[in-house]
């Protein structure tokens, strides 16, 4: 067998990405992928086609370390091979389990190469730049969150019709079964003219659809263009005035966030879509002060109330987790009765785990694993009893669809509805990027079918 030629300017190396976790990690990988690019990384689909492989991780949900460290015996392999045949083969775990534990990673994976945090992969070329000059391993877990915005300034890549963009990084709400104060450090937003020159960029690209992104991305509070401290929904219409932008998405949002200006702008900005997810995580006013949530169920629910009034038409999903510390059945219960009340489209689910380092962790109480699995069971079934009645409500219904990709069969597209229902139907591929009216004919498990209102018309592509 003849190996593959190690990597010249005629033959780029190749970079996979493997990423877990939120938009936000998502958002991460594609500014690695665009920061690496000028060193001759291009995309590989494969690790065992790379020369380079980042493991982007997340720490929220149970087991993320024992899962790194699985994928990581595997890269050994690829790695131990590569190496035997003289060529260079490059890891790098990135993001929230190599912030919270990197010096762990490199005792037990010396064969990583880079360890970098999700505030510090701005650095990444001159991490892999010292890697080859001085060998053994480069690691960077600092905070440097400004910093990094300004390095990243020009690093957009594009991310098809529909792109994440980063405005806000970080918590300052320390909720005690959170890791992500500790992994991605404390609130910190991008000026304005930031968000929009990139935001253009997008467009530039081909975005037509911009989610605006953070851990609480709506306490954003950037600079606005006079310098002072601007709000969300000021930058809502700001990035909605883009020419050539057709919708607008906000996420993940804090319930003590939601101010008047924000729940107008939902009624005032046609772009801005009628979909919100706010996390409220239990309907037990007792296990919300444990959780340090610093909201009541009442404060809640008034404010969905307030946004139904400015949009009646708009979609609610939500986070909860089960068997918290000291969650007993009438704590449960009152979830399930706050999620009867509100009617939610979706909803993310969890059994509560313990994050190494949060004050949940060390608290009493912890409920038997056996509870919390049937407690979950229960919300789950309600919860997806209320997505398939919201899904349900959408046949025989005329509904704006954003096209952004082909469909799963040929001559078939696929796109999302203003509430991000996915939907399929026949059609050319020059609807890739527009939004046209479609009738819902169908309403499937986990998608929509629809057939053009307006028969055998198509619209031109937009010109951004």
């Amino acid at each position: 067998m003849t190996s593959r030629p190690a990597p010249t300017a005629a033959t780029p190396r190749r970079l996979f990405v493997r990423t877990w976790g939120c938009q936000m990690n998502v958002y991460d990988s594609t500014r690695m992928a665009a920061l690496l690019h000028p060193l001759g990384f291009a995309p590989a689909e494969t690790p065992e086609a790379a020369d380079m492989v980042i493991l982007n991780t997340c720490h929220i949900r149970e087991k993320a370390a024992e899962k790194l460290f699985s994928e990581l015996g595997r890269l050994r392999a690829i790695k131990a091979g590569r190496e035997a045949s003289g060529r260079k083969f490059l890891i790098a775990v990135a993001g929230c389990v190599a912030q919270a534990e990197g010096e762990e990673i490199l005792a037990r994976a010396p064969f990583v190469d880079l360890v970098t945090g999700p505030q510090s992969y701005h650095r990444l070329p001159e991490m892999v730049a010292r890697v080859a000059r001085a060998g053994g391993a480069a690691i960077e877990t600092d905070f440097a969150a400004e910093e990094k915005f300004d390095r990243l300034a020009e690093a957009a890549s594009p991310q098809g019709v529909s792109a994440f963009l980063t405005v806000q990084e970080g918590c300052d709400k320390f909720c005690t079964f959170c890791v992500v104060p500790y992994t991605r450090g404390a609130e910190i937003s991008r000026p304005m003219a930031a968000v929009l020159a990139e935001a253009r960029r997008l467009v530039a690209a081909g975005a037509r659809e911009i989610t605006l992104i953070g851990q609480n991305v709506n306490a954003w509070h950037g600079a606005g263009e006079d310098g002072a401290p601007s709000s969300l929904s000021a930058l809502i219409r700001a990035v909605a005035a883009i020419p050539g932008v057709l919708r607008v998405r906000y996420t993940t949002s804090h319930p003590l966030e939601m101010d008047d200006a924000l729940i107008a702008a939902h009624r005032d900005e046609p772009k801005l879509m009628p979909w919100l997810h706010l996390p409220v995580q239990s309907g037990s006013d007792r296990v919300l002060r444990a959780m340090n949530r610093r909201h009541g169920v009442a404060a809640y629910l008034a404010v969905v109330e307030r946004l139904r009034a400015a949009r009646p038409d708009i979609g609610l999903s939500s986070d909860f987790i089960v068997g918290f510390p000291g969650e007993t059945d009438a704590d449960f219960q009152a979830t399930l009765a706050l999620v009867r009340r509100v009617g939610f489209a979706s909803a993310f689910s969890f059994r509560y785990s313990a994050r190494p380092g949060t004050p949940a962790a060390l608290m009493p109480g912890q409920v038997p694993d056996q509870v919390a699995a049937g407690r979950l069971a229960e919300l789950q079934a309600l919860l997806s009893a209320q997505q398939r009645a919201f899904n349900a409500a959408m046949l025989g219904r005329e509904v704006r669809v954003l096209w952004t990709g082909h469909g799963r069969h040929p001559g078939q597209v696929s796109g999302r509805t203003p509430w991000l229902q996915p939907v399929h139907m026949p059609g050319p591929a020059c609807l890739i990027g527009q939004e046209s009216p479609v009738r819902i004919e169908a309403v499937g498990t986990n998608s929509l079918a629809g057939r053009p209102t307006a028969k055998d018309h198509y619209p031109e592509p937009n010109a951004a």
